[in-house]
């Protein structure tokens, strides 16, 4: 049997690779060769000593292998959508599939949990959430259109940013710094807030008009006086509950504010004097609407920034390193190649 390499969390701040057998594609799921592994929040996992084998959700590769005959064939060069879901309910036909609320048994459907995470030399998964990448785009680029750029660039489609607006970005890791990256190619003009003096550096180099501290006693004093009175909207990547307070704070009357991280506390809000009396529109994005991908290819295809977004890659044998790195915080998007 043949086998491959994925990543594992073996204790606290300890990966290694393991060996697992290569999964067989049956039905309409595909095995993808990974080329390129974004890093999220695993780093989480390995701060912790969580042990967990089979993880990451973002990849991009080439299909080597179909279960069927379908839509997708080997050899082409797609982007590996995370999660899973049935395809069937009204959510993922319209392409709103990361909100499906059908249970997926990944191991009922293939024998075993293993392919079943991206941090690994093959992954399978449904065709339908498998995107096509243009012929001119890397796999390293193509990546990028998961957690880097995805949540954001599907809550700025939502709240309707353009060119004329003005957007807070509270939280800059590399989901708040793709954030940046999103708003300045529609022309928004962009104030960011992190506590971490890299990634207010590295802000500034992706297009924010001006970083502050989060740790400044002036925070939203100062967001108020940049906007003359209030941003017209706000996004929280940071999942921390006093940016998340911040952003109602700090948009306008009649603004708009979305929460893109996560957190398991949660935040106090009146309805009446935060939302009704301000007539705020708020909303949770967790990822973009399938339909959209065409639209985020074209800032992938014309970004002049794109590359400033990717601080490190590593080979897939160095996820020891990859974790001492990105848990460092200064980072940007981290990449891994499994196969140098």
């Amino acid at each position: 049997m043949e086998t491959m390499k994925i990543a594992a969390i073996h204790g606290k701040q300890q990966a290694r690779l393991v060996d697992v057998p290569i999964p067989e594609p049956k039905e309409d799921w595909v095995l993808v060769k990974i080329q390129a592994i974004p890093m999220c929040t695993e780093y989480k996992n390995w701060l912790s000593g969580r042990q967990i084998q089979g993880m990451g959700h973002e990849a991009a590769g080439e299909i080597v292998a179909v279960g069927q005959p379908g839509v997708v064939q080997v050899g082409d060069r797609v982007v590996v959508q995370p999660k899973l879901s049935c395809g069937r309910c009204n959510l993922c036909i319209a392409g709103d599939y990361v909100y499906c609320e059908n249970d997926y048994n990944y191991q009922a459907v293939t024998g075993n949990e293993d392919g079943n995470g991206t941090m690994a030399q093959y992954i399978l998964k449904p065709a339908r959430l498998l995107s096509q990448i243009p012929q001119d785009v890397s796999f390293d680029h193509a990546s990028l259109a998961l957690c880097a750029l995805g949540p954001t660039f599907g809550a700025m489609t939502s709240i309707g940013l353009d060119t004329f607006d003005t957007l807070l970005v509270t939280g800059l890791g590399p989901v708040g710094l793709g954030g940046v990256l999103n708003a300045s190619f529609r022309g928004a003009r962009v104030i960011a807030v992190d506590l971490v003096p890299w990634r207010r550096d590295k802000a500034i180099e992706l297009g924010a008009e001006l970083v502050l501290d989060g740790t400044s006693g002036t925070l939203l004093d100062d967001i108020l006086d940049w906007s003359e009175g209030g941003v017209d909207a706000a996004i929280d990547c940071s999942g921390n509950n006093v940016a998340q307070r911040l952003c109602l704070e700090a948009v306008r009357r009649r603004g708009k504010v979305a929460y893109v991280g996560q957190t398991p506390t949660p935040i106090e809000v009146h309805p009446s004097r935060d939302l009704l009396q301000n007539g705020l529109t708020v909303m949770g994005s967790w990822h973009y609407n399938l339909n959209l991908y065409p639209e985020l290819m074209q800032v992938i295809r014309r970004s002049k920034r794109l590359d400033a977004l990717v601080s490190h890659t590593f080979p897939l044998n160095e996820i020891q390193r990859a974790f001492e790195t990105i848990a460092t915080q200064e980072t940007g998007k981290v990449i891994l190649h499994p196969w140098e």
